[in-house]
């Protein structure tokens, strides 16, 4: 992972640091971030043993790089799936379909009108409260 931050960067904010805190505090501070940097070292190295010992042997057989999703392309997952035509008929099925009219017409949906409640200051709209 790339954070833009390069040596000479680090370095500089090595130099500034340690004119900010001043030669009397430096070794406290030096000791403090080496005892973070061994105790994030053991809890990576615990984690990483937990998480063998919960998923077993078969951890190992995981190919991770195929689960990043950094390396799926997106336009090319729209693509395969508005091009995929898992429901076109086969000829076989098509000849079928052209060779058997339909008895009846299709019907045309008859339309409901639909009634716009009307609310007031004395009717308001039902409110549910755990939607809010």
């Amino acid at each position: 992972m790339e954070l833009g931050i390069s040596f000479e960067k680090i370095l500089l904010i090595g130099l500034i640091a340690v004119l900010l805190v001043g030669p009397e505090r430096l070794p406290r501070y030096a000791e403090s971030v080496a005892k973070l940097a061994r105790r994030a070292g053991e809890f990576l190295r615990d984690t990483k043993s937990r998480v063998r010992d919960e998923m077993g042997p078969e951890i190992d057989d995981v190919d991770w790089r195929k689960l990043d999703p950094r390396q799926y392309d997106p336009r090319r997952i729209i693509r395969d799936a508005l091009f995929e035509d898992d429901s076109a008929p086969t000829p076989a099925a098509a000849a079928t379909v052209v060779a058997e009219p339909s008895p009846t017409p299709p019907s045309v949906p008859m339309r409901i009108p639909r009634t716009r409640p009307e609310f007031s200051r004395t009717s308001p709209p039902p409110f549910d409260a755990e939607a809010t």
